[in-house]
C-alpha cells in the first residue's frame, strides 16, 4: 500500500490545495527538499465591487482556476502527478462551497493516483507556516494567530497540541480593520488600504481605547473600538461624506495603533503567564509592518523571540497546506476518500500527531 510506503521511508512528496475563501492555492512540497514550488490566484478584484467575498461567486473562480494552477504549480516543480505521495487539502474552517471544490479535487486525484488524502485545518496550516522559513521556531511556543477570521493565542507544545490562551469574543482584529475600512469608504481589500495610510497620519492626535488590557484574561474584543472609531468619523463628517484627509490618514494611525498595541500587550502576557520566550505570529495580519515592528521590539526587553511566515505565505495559500498535511500524513494519518469539510472546526478537536506515530 502507498500510505505503508511512505510511513517507511519518511520521505514524502505532497501537493497541497487551499481554498477556503477568496484565494486558490496550490503547492508541492518535499519532506526532505523543503518547498518546491508554489502557486497563488487572488480574487481581490472579483471581489471589490461588492465590498466583500460573495460565497457563490468564490466557489464559481475556484472551479474555473483549479485545474490550470494544478497544472502550474506541477510544472514549475518539474514533477509529474504520479511522482505524487500524497494530497493535503483545507477541509475547514471556511466557505462551504470553496472548501468543496478542493476536497473534491483532492479527492479525485487521491483515488486516481491510488495516495493518501489528509483534510488540513486552515488555521493549523497558517500556525505552522513559519516553520516554512530557514530559521523555523522549535515547540514549544506561543502563536498569536490574527486574520480576519480569527484573533486567538494558542500555547503550541506540538503538532496537533493546542491550548487555547484567548481569543477574540467579537471581532477579529483583521475584521475589525476591514470593517473600520468600509466605515472610511476605503478602497477593498480595506485591511491592509487602511494599514498603508496609518503610515501617513498622527498616531496620537486622537485618543483610542485599547480594549481589554485592563484585565489578566488574554480574550480579545475589538467591538467597543470599532464602536469608538465610528463616533469619531461621525464627529468629524460635518457637512461632508467624509471627514477631511488628514483626519482620516489621522484616524487610521490612532486605530491601528490602538489594534497592534492591544495584540502586543496581550502576548507578552500570554508569555509571562506560560514562561515562554518564543512567540509565533501567523495569519494576514501577521503581514502588517507595525505590529511586526512593536511585537520585536517590545519582546526584545523581555528577551524573547518572534517568528513569522514571509508576506506571500501570511496570507491563505497552499504552502502551509502541503506542509501540514506532509507532517501529518507521516504520522499514518489519513483521511477518507468521501469528500469531508468542516466550514466550523475548532483547532482544539485536532489530534497531536504524537498520538498517531
Amino acid at each position: 500500500m502507498q500510505i505503508l510506503k511512505v510511513c517507511i521511508n519518511l520521505i514524502m512528496l505532497v501537493l497541497g490545495i487551499e481554498t477556503s475563501c477568496d484565494e486558490t492555492g496550490f503547492a508541492v512540497y518535499d519532506s526532505k527538499r523543503g518547498l518546491l514550488a508554489h502557486s497563488l490566484y487572488s480574487q481581490v478584484a472579483l471581489h471589490a465591487d461588492y465590498g466583500g467575498v460573495v460565497p457563490e461567486l468564490a466557489s464559481r473562480d475556484h472551479v474555473r482556476k483549479i485545474l490550470p494552477m494544478l497544472n502550474e504549480v506541477l510544472a514549475k516543480s518539474g514533477i509529474g502527478k504520479q511522482q505524487i505521495d500524497g494530497i493535503a487539502y483545507t477541509a475547514g474552517p471556511g466557505l462551504m462551497g470553496a472548501l468543496m471544490v478542493g476536497g473534491s479535487m483532492a479527492t479525485a486525484l487521491g483515488f486516481t493516483l491510488d495516495v493518501p488524502v489528509i483534510g488540513v485545518h486552515h488555521m493549523e496550516g497558517h500556525l505552522l507556516a513559519p516553520m516554512l522559513e530557514d530559521t523555523p521556531p522549535e515547540f514549544p511556543f506561543i502563536a498569536l494567530l490574527v486574520s480576519g477570521g480569527h484573533t486567538q493565542l494558542v500555547h503550541v507544545k506540538g503538532i496537533g497540541q493546542y491550548d487555547l490562551l484567548g481569543e477574540s469574543l467579537d471581532d477579529a482584529a483583521g475584521e475589525a480593520f476591514d470593517k473600520t475600512a468600509k466605515m472610511l469608504d476605503l478602497d477593498y481589500p480595506g485591511g491592509p488600504v487602511l494599514a498603508g495610510m496609518a503610515e501617513k497620519g498622527q498616531v496620537d492626535r486622537f485618543d483610542f481605547p485599547r480594549p481589554m488590557t485592563d484585565r489578566p484574561d488574554l480574550d480579545f474584543s475589538f467591538s467597543g473600538l470599532k464602536t469608538h472609531t465610528r463616533n469619531l468619523i461621525d464627529k468629524y463628517r460635518g457637512k461632508k461624506p467624509l471627514p477631511d484627509e488628514q483626519t482620516v490618514l489621522d484616524i487610521c494611525a490612532g486605530f491601528q495603533e490602538a489594534v497592534v498595541d492591544t495584540l502586543v500587550i496581550k502576548c507578552k502576557r500570554a508569555l509571562v503567564q506560560t514562561n515562554m520566550s518564543k512567540l509565533i505570529i501567523a495569519g494576514g495580519v501577521s503581514a502588517n509592518k507595525r505590529l511586526r515592528e512593536k511585537l520585536e521590539a517590545e519582546l526584545v526587553k523581555n528577551k524573547a523571540q518572534v517568528f513569522y511566515a514571509r508576506h506571500e505565505f501570511c496570507t491563505d495559500n497552499g504552502a502551509m497546506i502541503a506542509y501540514a498535511g506532509c507532517q501529518r500524513l507521516l504520522a499514518g494519518e489519513h483521511s477518507d476518500l468521501a469528500l469531508s469539510v468542516t466550514p466550523r472546526w475548532p483547532l482544539q478537536d485536532l489530534t497531536s500527531i504524537e498520538e498517531l506515530s
